[in-house]
């Protein structure tokens, strides 16, 4: 079955930085576009970033651009968000996502929050 296992959030400091790891199974990876999306607290879940099956296509959400770069290893089933500048406005819960044979499918997420 379909599993996306998040791993890498973690408590830092506004400016600081951090990269998260989305590790796929039980489906052919590199087919799929792969989406990271975040809730932050009292917020609806919103779409950050994705990239496209081969990696040549990526976009952002507009508070992210230039700040946040999405990657993807299909040799290893992984997906990657790099997250530099970070403010105290990115603190949420941050999930991986692929849409597999038209459904949804989620990680459990992994927290990020910036604080001093």
């Amino acid at each position: 079955q379909v599993q996306l296992v998040e791993s890498g959030g973690g408590l830092v400091q506004p400016g600081g930085s951090l990269r998260l790891s989305c590790a796929a199974s039980g489906f052919t990876f590199s087919n799929y576009v792969m989406n990271w999306f975040r809730q932050g607290p009292g917020k609806e879940r919103e779409l950050v970033a994705l990239i496209s099956s081969i990696g040549d296509y990526t976009n952002y959400a507009d508070s992210v651009k230039g700040r946040f770069t999405i990657s993807r290893d299909n040799g290893k089933n992984m997906v990657y968000l790099r997250m530099e500048s970070l403010k105290p406005e990115d603190t949420a819960v941050y999930y991986c996502n692929t849409d597999y044979r038209r459904q949804g499918y989620w990680g459990q997420g992994t927290q990020v929050t910036v604080s001093s």
